[in-house]
């Protein structure tokens, strides 16, 4: 693919959008719930072949790919997504004034995808054709599979839809194909922070760019989380939210925090969050890694048995071949999370502490799973709200974010938006 066929694909999708700017959303609405219906369904055709296809090119494991989209897309219903638009844009049946009104979708998406995890890049597809913006979307490297087999879905439930939503394969190094897709009116960009920030520097004057970048989550146990039975249930649940996925998404925990207790009440939940991460492996094993973050882990591991070797008072848990790792720390300083089912369990006093070590992640934090607080725990979830969480839920649920999720803390459609706060010219009847 070269520049000027990009160009084409956006100038005849640009076409497309006149025809579909003149439907009526809750037709278009109809065709997307059918859409998501199908993605939720274990038995449909476009859900088995994502499942056959999306393990060889991603690497995941099938059983663990199976769980992560079962999960994943529970709560993407239909009616789920019917409720996000009214929540956002109002009454359907007014149709939102989207011909000659207030919330209208830009004349063209360009939609760059990034990552390995197939439900962002299937949000991120269809969000922008409920606002009647035709969408040019770029595949992800690490997942060239999902994006054409969601054009194909929407293609064969909508065939005018289907005409509107087109993808772009080119490289990601290549500048000019790049720019040309920047040429879009509005941009959606996932990626690390260094690569927002070259797509920002290359976006022409007067577009928007709605943009997802790198985040983290952590779990924070209190102490009634961290003893018998209890304890077993949280860490068997935060094994589950550490192994989907490969620990690779956004909501993917990095670290446990222990509150209260001390260093005995870490060690506990080290050595459970240890024997869960090992029944968790033989239930969804873990899958292919890149040479660069094995030899990242593995020194990690090793970093971590050489300063308990020193005198630390840090503890080592590990899976046969390195396929899990746990570090138990000596306190709340944040260390390097190398990924892949490795998780660091540190200890802090009480919430005040707890604040003062994740505050440097704040910026960049997504979710927090916690639990054991008792009746602190209102005041647990403002600190973590304060802190930028925008999905705090229980331990086993960081990866199965509502379909309304605010993720960086923004809305799902009106970032989508071309927004217009012009008063009406029209004549006010008499009263």
């Amino acid at each position: 693919m070269n520049p000027e066929s990009v160009s084409a694909q956006l100038a005849s999708l640009t076409r497309e959008g006149s025809a579909l700017r003149e439907r009526p959303l809750a037709e278009i609405l109809v065709s997307l719930e059918a859409v998501l219906e199908g993605w939720r369904d274990p038995a449909s055709r476009w859900r088995r072949e994502l499942e056959s296809r999306l393990a060889a090119a991603t690497g995941f494991a099938p059983e663990t790919l199976r769980q992560g989209l079962e999960l994943g897309l529970e709560g993407w219903s239909g009616p789920a997504l019917r409720a996000v638009v009214e929540a956002e844009l109002g009454s359907i049946e007014k149709d939102h004034e989207a011909r000659d009104g207030s919330i209208r979708g830009y004349a063209s998406t360009a939609v760059i995808l990034a990552g390995s995890i197939p439900m962002p890049s299937l949000l991120a597809l269809l969000t922008p054709l409920l606002l009647r913006s035709p969408v040019l979307a770029k595949p992800a490297s690490r997942d060239p599979i999902t994006a054409a087999l969601v054009a194909r879905s929407v293609a064969e439930i909508d065939p005018q839809l289907g005409d509107c939503l087109q993808l772009a394969a080119f490289p990601g190094h290549d500048p000019a194909c790049t720019r040309a897709l920047l040429q879009a009116e509005c941009v959606v960009a996932m990626g690390s922070d260094a690569t927002l920030s070259e797509i920002a520097a290359a976006l022409p004057a007067g577009r928007k760019l709605v943009a997802h970048g790198h985040r983290a989550s952590i779990a924070v146990l209190g102490e009634e989380a961290t003893r018998g039975h209890a304890l077993e249930e949280f860490a068997s649940a935060l094994a589950l939210d550490a192994a989907l996925w490969d620990q690779l998404g956004c909501l993917s925990p990095i670290a446990v925090y222990v509150v209260g207790g001390g260093h005995e009440a870490s060690e506990r939940t080290a050595s459970a969050l240890a024997t869960a991460l090992e029944y968790a492996e033989t239930r969804w094993p873990a899958g292919r890694v890149e040479a660069a973050a094995a030899a990242e882990r593995a020194h990690e591991i090793e970093v971590a048995r050489m300063r308990a070797a020193a005198g630390a008072r840090v503890s080592l848990h590990e899976g046969a071949d390195g396929r899990w790792a746990v570090v138990c720390e000596e306190d709340a300083q944040l260390r390097a999370a190398p990924l892949h089912r490795f998780l660091r369990v540190h200890p802090v006093e009480d919430l005040t502490a707890l604040e003062s070590a994740v505050e440097p992640l704040a910026r960049h934090l997504a979710g927090v799973a916690q639990a054991g607080f008792g009746n602190a725990s209102t005041a647990a979830e403002k600190l973590f709200a304060r802190l930028g969480a925008s999905h705090i839920c229980a331990p086993g649920r960081l990866q199965a974010p509502p379909l309304g999720w605010h993720r960086d803390g923004q809305p799902v459609l009106l970032p989508l938006a071309r927004l217009d706060d012009r008063q009406s010219t029209r004549p006010r009847a008499a009263s």
